[in-house]
């Protein structure tokens, strides 16, 4: 891909970067993703959901790849080894950093963050206001699955590291993928369904769930059983979602 930002010499900042263009800042995680998935699923998943939009339509709208963001807000994950997480106010203070950096070092003023990490969406919708009045650029966050008109057959709500993420996985890093790590006795309980209702999906109350809360969580997966996942479903997830960037990234 010849459109990583870091690729470029200095003096082609003023030849190759405009007003116009977009930059691509992907953001994840870095936390438990149960037995079969790594740490960094969070992660891969943005960075490579922006690779595809630049193979994709980064000639038409003129799209540049940020290094990622490998850090996002993962408090609801602290009770597992290995998840490591931001405060609010760290986050909002290195976005705000490196916004505002790139503003002063290139002419670019379209900003797209594409996030990996749902723990993260509440606060950049907040800080995208906050961005666009300090730096005077145009903000965009997308969600690579929430655009995507794919819909999965699965036993529990789909918010963590189960059958969907698994399958989104397959499809753009299998190697990461290890499924014979979950131990034969596990299996999506359906009676998880109304809590996770309750703590995760009610958007008339606000919990501070945990995903080491076994009344909505299995081995740390919300969601239904990740054997259950396929690459062929993770494609149609993704290439539904490209699909929905064209308007998005027109309207940017």
């Amino acid at each position: 891909m010849n459109r990583w930002y870091g690729s470029l010499s200095a003096p082609e900042i003023a030849t190759r970067i405009t007003e116009r263009s977009i930059l691509c800042l992907p953001i994840g995680s870095h936390e438990q993703h149960g037995p079969h998935l790594p740490l960094h699923t969070d992660t891969v998943i943005a960075v490579e959901f922006t690779n595809r939009l630049i193979d994709r339509y980064g000639d038409q709208h003129d799209l540049w790849a940020l290094p990622a963001l490998p850090y996002g807000l993962s408090l609801e994950h602290a009770w597992a080894p290995g998840t490591v997480s931001l405060r609010v106010s760290t986050l909002t203070t290195l976005l705000d950093a490196i916004v505002g950096e790139f503003a002063r070092a290139t002419p670019a003023r379209r900003l797209l963050i594409v996030n990996g990490h749902g723990g993260n969406r509440g606060v950049l919708e907040i800080v995208g206001h906050e961005l666009k009045a300090a730096h005077q650029v145009r903000v965009c966050t997308i969600h690579p699955s929430s655009p995507s008109t794919t819909h999965e057959t699965s036993a529990l709500p789909e918010i963590h590291a189960g059958m969907k993420e698994t399958s989104v996985m397959l499809a753009l890093a299998p190697r990461d993928v290890h499924l014979d790590r979950l131990p034969e006795t596990f299996a999506a309980n359906p009676a998880h369904r109304d809590k996770i209702q309750r703590f995760v999906i009610d958007r008339g109350t606000t919990w501070p769930w945990s995903s080491g809360d076994d009344r909505i969580a299995s081995l740390g997966i919300i969601g239904g059983d990740p054997r259950l996942a396929a690459a062929e479903l993770g494609e149609a997830i993704v290439a539904s979602a490209l699909n929905a960037s064209d308007q998005i990234l027109q309207h940017l």
